[in-house]
């Protein structure tokens, strides 16, 4: 194997696996604080584009970082979500002037 294909799988294998960190941690923290939505939304579009792209140029290891990516990224997005909208039903309203 040549040395730009072993750089190639290697940045496939870390690329592709970057986001299950902060996927675990946010699982089990059940926070969201500090975790910006934007972040994994623009993210998301970057990897569809770069998809369409490496499938155009035939790139067998972009073409799985890519779609691995989209894939770990839907799921953070949805363990977002889901726990966002637990946070949001259970924050306390404080009333004014101590009623």
């Amino acid at each position: 194997m040549e040395l730009s294909a072993i750089f190639g799988w290697t940045a496939t294998v870390l690329f592709s696996i970057c986001y299950i960190p902060q996927m675990i941690k946010t699982h089990q923290t059940k926070t969201v604080e500090g975790l910006s939505f934007l972040l994994l939304f623009i993210s998301l579009i970057a990897n569809i584009v770069a998809l369409i792209y490496a499938l155009l140029i035939h790139q067998n290891p972009l073409q799985i970082k890519y779609g691995l990516a989209l894939i770990f990224l839907t799921a953070t997005m949805v363990v977002y979500v889901k726990i966002w909208r637990t946070e949001s039903k259970t924050k306390e309203v404080i009333p004014l002037n101590n009623e």
